[in-house]
């Protein structure tokens, strides 16, 4: 995926994790968990540009509105820690995408010219009348 629609997908998803984590129940450790999520699959899947963009949104949604109210940023050991949790979670993604990925085998293509040797006659040779 490219950096130009990875960032865009990857702030959609972290915003959609925040709420979910929401919805799911008041501990913090539901977003920072589902954040991570996000984090490393951007990082997997898009640039490293665009993961380091979605890193630096999700830990806004989690200092500004899980453990922050309203927006606020807030700038304490809870936020340091989530942004580290983030950080790793970016490193381990990218890490993973420097894996190599088995490639696919594509069979050569057959010359025409081998494959009329290889087939059999259809009709027996007749002897000539001469």
């Amino acid at each position: 995926m490219t950096g130009g629609f990875g960032f865009p997908f990857g702030c959609a998803a972290a915003v959609a994790a925040v709420l979910a984590a929401h919805v799911a129940g008041p501990s913090p450790w539901y977003a920072l968990v589902t954040l991570g999520l996000v984090v490393l699959a951007t990082a997997r899947w898009t640039t490293f540009r665009a993961a380091l963009g979605v890193l630096v949104v999700a830990w806004a949604l989690d200092a500004g509105f899980v453990l922050g109210r309203f927006g606020e940023l807030t700038f304490d050991a809870a936020s340091a820690w989530s942004a580290l949790i983030l950080a790793g979670a970016l490193a381990l993604g990218l890490l993973t995408a420097r894996r190599p990925r088995t490639p696919v085998r594509i069979p050569a293509p057959r010359r025409p010219e081998a494959a009329a040797e290889h087939r059999p006659a259809l009709v027996p040779d007749s002897p000539s009348p001469t």
